[in-house]
């Protein structure tokens, strides 16, 4: 049975010396829960030593029974997979009952505790799944891509439904560079874990950066199985999240030892740009672009090209991508509610104008056309910096 974090070797006895502090003072409480009844007679030096000395002795004895029952309290709370596993909890000491102070002590200690580790009430509290926050993300936060948004968020759903996937999620992210690959991918790690990119349940590698060498092939792969974390959710099996750069030739293979990948490249994007195009040309609005008109042709694109190791990788060859969604171009109004999203950011004021004017800083393209932008969004962040006071 998998275990809960582990344990702080000093944490037991903090908590046992802590314990001493709850407990009645000796002739507090008899064995029976009454008032013990006071010395009658004086002792001597000797008889009052060892009388002190039985006492102490008692009070540790119950400090020790007491220390027990709150550890096995304290794991219940914060390893609720353990909780029973080693039979009943000790006996609680003769004449004692947990009291309001000690109930008190247990709830601040676990809240100290589970402020530095990990550890809910139920399941793996790094893991909220706020589907919901997901969705209005997606709504408001991402520009022009409808088909994206659609097929993230039914992928996503769908597969949180699932009792027990017997695959990983893999989805394959393509387009043009600043259409928001990246920019989803951070959107899912925020919703989905209470860390965001900071979580442990998420691993980013980038395939230029991270395995640069073709002869080392083998040792990436052992090092992509290692640095995996599996990440318990409700529904019972793991959720994490990887977003590597797609492979190169020199890449290897991502692992499935995880049940959520995400693939990002710039492999495609020449194809749904003149997909697109041809479609706005024609009469369509984008609005209308649906996956049926894209998704041969991408598809295509990846087996096809030479340029990547991608298509020729065993995720594709196997059909182990459950989705290749595309990120279409962005046009001059998605970078102006870009512009707009930035100086919000940052909480500054802003003007049409300026808005106005950063949109045409870009680049726009085909050369006849001039409808994409050709860095999409990417540098708006900073182009903003020209026009503040």
């Amino acid at each position: 049975m998998p275990r809960g974090p582990r344990r702080p070797l000093g944490l037991g006895l903090g908590l046992w010396l802590g314990l001493v502090l709850l407990l009645p003072p000796p002739g507090a409480q008899g064995h029976d829960g009454r008032a013990r009844p006071s010395d009658r007679a004086e002792e001597a030096g000797s008889g009052r030593a060892w009388t002190a000395f039985q006492g102490l002795r008692e009070r540790l004895r119950a400090a020790g029974a007491l220390s027990r029952r709150y550890w096995a309290l304290f794991r219940c709370r914060v390893w609720p997979e353990d909780c029973g596993e080693e039979g009943e909890a000790p006996a609680r000491p003769l004449g004692w009952s947990l009291p309001l102070l000690g109930q008190q002590y247990l709830d601040i200690l676990t809240t100290w505790y589970c402020s530095f580790q990990d550890c809910c009430d139920s399941g793996d509290c790094r893991i909220v799944n706020n589907f919901t926050g997901l969705e209005t993300d997606l709504r408001v936060r991402l520009h022009g891509q409808h088909l994206a948004r659609e097929l993230v968020l039914m992928a996503v759903r769908s597969y949180l439904e699932l009792p027990r996937p017997d695959k990983a999620l893999a989805l394959s992210f393509h387009g043009w560079s600043g259409t928001g690959k990246n920019f989803v991918a951070r959107m899912l790690a925020e919703n989905l874990y209470r860390d965001g990119l900071r979580s442990n349940c998420v691993q980013v590698f980038i395939a230029t950066l991270h395995f640069p060498h073709p002869k080392y092939v083998d040792l990436y792969k052992m090092r992509l199985r290692s640095c995996t974390r599996n990440c318990w959710r409700p529904s019972g099996h793991t959720w994490n999240t990887r977003p590597p750069r797609t492979p190169g030739p020199s890449a290897p293979e991502p692992s499935l030892f995880f049940s959520g990948l995400l693939s990002f490249s710039n492999l495609g994007g020449n194809i749904i740009n003149e997909v697109v195009l041809n479609l706005l040309k024609a009469g369509w609005s984008r609005e209308e672009i649906s996956m049926e008109h894209l998704k041969s042709h991408l598809q295509a694109e990846i087996v096809e090209s030479t340029d990547s190791g991608f298509g020729h990788s065993r995720l594709v060859k196997e059909n182990l991508i459950d989705f290749f969604i595309p990120f279409l171009p962005l046009e001059y109004r998605h970078v102006r509610l870009c512009a707009r999203d930035a100086f919000l950011s940052q909480e500054l004021l802003y003007t049409e104008e300026a808005l106005d004017e950063i949109a045409k800083m870009m680049v726009y393209v085909p050369k006849e056309e001039q409808l994409f932008s050709s860095q999409g969004c990417k540098s708006i962040s900073q182009r903003i910096n020209y026009f503040l006071p």
